[in-house]
C-alpha cells in the first residue's frame, strides 16, 4: 500500500434555478467511474486547495464560481492511498456546460434529488452542509 496523501478539492456547486427560484446542486457524472459526484479533483503542485477546488469546478462543468463557506474535509482511500478533500459550498455564476472526456454529463438537481443521485454516501452528506451553510 502507498501511503502517500492524495490532495484534491472540490465543490458543493449551487444555483437558483432560472424557471422557479429553488436552490439546485449540480452533480457531475464521469463516465470512467460511471459515477455521479460533486466536481472535484487533484491539486496540481504547489496549488491552493480553494483555486484547485475553482479550477476543477471550471474544468468539469464549464462554470465559474464564487466560493462561499468552506464545508468540511473528507477523508477516504482511493485505490489504496489515502485521500484528502477540501470542499467548498460555491454559487455558480457564469458559464456553460460542454461534455469531455472526465465529464460526461452534469445534471442540476433539487438537494433532495441530489443527495438520492449521488454514488458515495460521503458525498452525500456533503450536500446537507452546503444546505446549513447556506441558511445560515
Amino acid at each position: 500500500m502507498n501511503d502517500t496523501l492524495v490532495l484534491a478539492a472540490g465543490c458543493v456547486l449551487w444555483r437558483r434555478s432560472p424557471v422557479a427560484g429553488d436552490l439546485e446542486i449540480c452533480l457531475v457524472h464521469r463516465p470512467k467511474y460511471d459515477d455521479w459526484s460533486h466536481p472535484k479533483g487533484k491539486l496540481k503542485r504547489g496549488e491552493g486547495a480553494l483555486a484547485g477546488a475553482l479550477r476543477e469546478v471550471a474544468e468539469e462543468t464549464g462554470y465559474t464560481a464564487e466560493p462561499g463557506v468552506e464545508l468540511p474535509t473528507v477523508r477516504y482511500l482511493a485505490n489504496g492511498r489515502p485521500k484528502q478533500v477540501r470542499y467548498w459550498a460555491a454559487q455558480a455564476v457564469s458559464g456553460r456546460f460542454t461534455p469531455n472526456a472526465e465529464v460526461d454529463r452534469i445534471l442540476w438537481l433539487s438537494p433532495a434529488a441530489a443527495r438520492d443521485r449521488l454514488t458515495q454516501p460521503r458525498d452525500r452528506e456533503l450536500v446537507a452542509d452546503a444546505l446549513h451553510a447556506l441558511t445560515v
